[in-house]
C-alpha cells in the first residue's frame, strides 16, 4: 500500500543515450524506455513519470510545437507525466560556459530552446513540476588553467541563461558532477552558484555524483573524507555526508536517487564521473533510503519539500541489464523506499 504520494517517482530516459553510441553500445530507443518505465510495478506502486534528456536521438530541441504536442501525447499514452528536462548545452551545438563569446551565446540559445519545450509541456498539462538541467560543459583541466576568471565566465553565462529561463517561467538546476569544471567539487559548486546570484538557479543533487565530492576526485583540496578512510567507518561517512549536504541542500531544487560504488567510470563520449550502480549492487556504498534523507530533510529532520518529484539516474549500465524488466522493478523498489521514508501526502 502506498502511504505517501509525494515526492512523485520518475525514471530517466537519458541513460539510454549517455555513454551509448560512438563505439559503445547502441542507444536504447525512447519508446523502449517508456515501455519499461510504464510496466514497472512494486506492490501496486508504479512510476509517476519520466525526466527527459532533450537529445536528437530521443527528442531534440529543434522540433516543432506540433512535435512537442505529439511528445506529450506519447508520454501520456503510457500513463506518465514529464518532469525535469536536460538541456543539450554541450559542443558543437552549445558551447562551454567559459568559452568564447560565440560559444557562450550558443550555450544560452540551447537553454532558451529547452525552456520553450518545457513551457509548452507545462501549458499542455503533462509537466506539472520540474526544472531544466545544465552544467558548465567544460572539463576540470581546462577550468584549472584560470580558475578565478573561468568561474566568473561560467557564472556570467549561467546568469544570462537564468534571465532567458525566467522569461519562460523556468528554473535551472546545475548538476554537480566531478567531470564539469567549476562544478567538480562541493566548494567549487557553491562558489559558482553564489556568483550566479539569480533566484531561478539551484543545484541538482545526484546521490551517485555528489558521493564523489566526498572523496575529492579532481579536487583533492576539497576532499571531505580522510585519505585513510575505511568504508566500514559509517560514522565518519555519515559525518561527511552531513557536511556535504549542509552546504548544498539549501541550493537543491532537483534530486536524483542513485547508487555508487565509490569509483569513477566513463563510457563512450562521457568523461569519467561517479559510477552508477544498480540499487542492489553488492559493491554499492550507499544506504539509499537512509542517505536520501540527508538531502530531503533539514537539520531538524523536517522534510524540505523543495521539489515535487525525484528521479532515478543510472547512466552507463550495460544494455543487457537495461533491457530486463526486473532491472526497472528493482529501481522502482529503491524509489518507493525513499518515498516511504521521506515522503508526504497531498
Amino acid at each position: 500500500m502506498q502511504e505517501n504520494n509525494y515526492p512523485k517517482l520518475h525514471n530517466a530516459t537519458w541513460p539510454g543515450v549517455v555513454g551509448k553510441g560512438d563505439g559503445s553500445e547502441p542507444v536504447i530507443p525512447f519508446d523502449t524506455l517508456l515501455k519499461f518505465t510504464a510496466e514497472a510495478e512494486v506492490d501496486g506502486v508504479k512510476f509517476d513519470g519520466v525526466d527527459i534528456g532533450l537529445f536528437d536521438v530521443h527528442f531534440g530541441i529543434n522540433q516543432s510545437d506540433d512535435d512537442i504536442k505529439k511528445l506529450a501525447d506519447k508520454v501520456a499514452s503510457y500513463g506518465l507525466k514529464i518532469g525535469s528536462l536536460v538541456a543539450p548545452i554541450w559542443p558543437p551545438d552549445g558551447g562551454p560556459a567559459m568559452g568564447t563569446a560565440e560559444e557562450r551565446k550558443r550555450f544560452v540559445e540551447q537553454v532558451r530552446k529547452s525552456c520553450h519545450v518545457g513551457k509548452l509541456l507545462r501549458e499542455i498539462g503533462i509537466r506539472p513540476y520540474g526544472v531544466v538541467r545544465i552544467d558548465s560543459a567544460v572539463n576540470p583541466d581546462s577550468w584549472l588553467k584560470d580558475p578565478v576568471n573561468n568561474t566568473a565566465l561560467i557564472a556570467q553565462t549561467f546568469r544570462e541563461a537564468c534571465d532567458v529561463a525566467a522569461d519562460y517561467g523556468e528554473k535551472l538546476a546545475a548538476e554537480g558532477e566531478i567531470c564539469w569544471g567549476g562544478m567538480h567539487s562541493w566548494k567549487k559548486m557553491v562558489d559558482t552558484l553564489e556568483q550566479v546570484d539569480r533566484p531561478n538557479i539551484g543545484f541538482q543533487a545526484d546521490m551517485s555524483h555528489t558521493f564523489l565530492y566526498l572523496l575529492g576526485y579532481n579536487a583533492p583540496e576539497d576532499r571531505i573524507l580522510p585519505e585513510d578512510f575505511s568504508w566500514d567507518d559509517k560514522a565518519t561517512l555519515e559525518a561527511g555526508l552531513k557536511k556535504l549536504t549542509d552546504a548544498l541542500r539549501p541550493w537543491t531544487i532537483d534530486f536524483h536517487v542513485a547508487q555508487n560504488d565509490g569509483t569513477v567510470h566513463g563510457t563512450g563520449s562521457h568523461d569519467k564521473t561517479g559510477k552508477h550502480c544498480l540499487p542492489n549492487d553488492p559493491n554499492g556504498k550507499l544506504d539509499i533510503a537512509k542517505y536520501a534523507g540527508y538531502w530531503l530533510r533539514d537539520d531538524n529532520g523536517s522534510l524540505t519539500k523543495a521539489f515535487k518529484h525525484i528521479c532515478w539516474d543510472g547512466c552507463m549500465f550495460p544494455n543487457e541489464k537495461m533491457m530486463q524488466q526486473q532491472t526497472w522493478n528493482d529501481i522502482l523498489a529503491a524509489m518507493v523506499a525513499v518515498q516511504k521514508a521521506h515522503g508526504w501526502s497531498e
